[in-house]
């Protein structure tokens, strides 16, 4: 495969970087510190086995739902990449 100005490996540097930066996303929306016994968006009761199921959990399973969507509309377009694996 032709790579232009990259280095030999320009192409799997971008893919480790792509898996990276998603690893860190991922950790920094784990929850932390105790388990609310509430929802704090909407304020209904969290049951305590999902309490313990999920440590740290701050919403009920609809404002979650409702947050993983709009987490959804995340791009996964990798802006380290280097001009020249963008212009293939």
């Amino acid at each position: 495969m032709a790579t232009g100005w990259a280095g030999d490996t320009a192409v799997q540097d971008q893919i480790d970087a792509t898996i990276e930066d998603a690893v860190k996303r991922a950790r920094s929306h784990l929850p932390k510190g105790p388990s609310l016994e509430r929802c704090e968006e909407c304020d209904k009761p969290i049951p305590e086995a999902r309490r313990k199921a999920v440590p740290g959990v701050r919403l009920c399973v609809a404002c979650q739902e409702q947050a993983d969507r709009d987490d959804a509309s995340f791009s996964g377009y990798n802006r380290r990449g280097s001009k020249d694996s963008q212009l293939r």
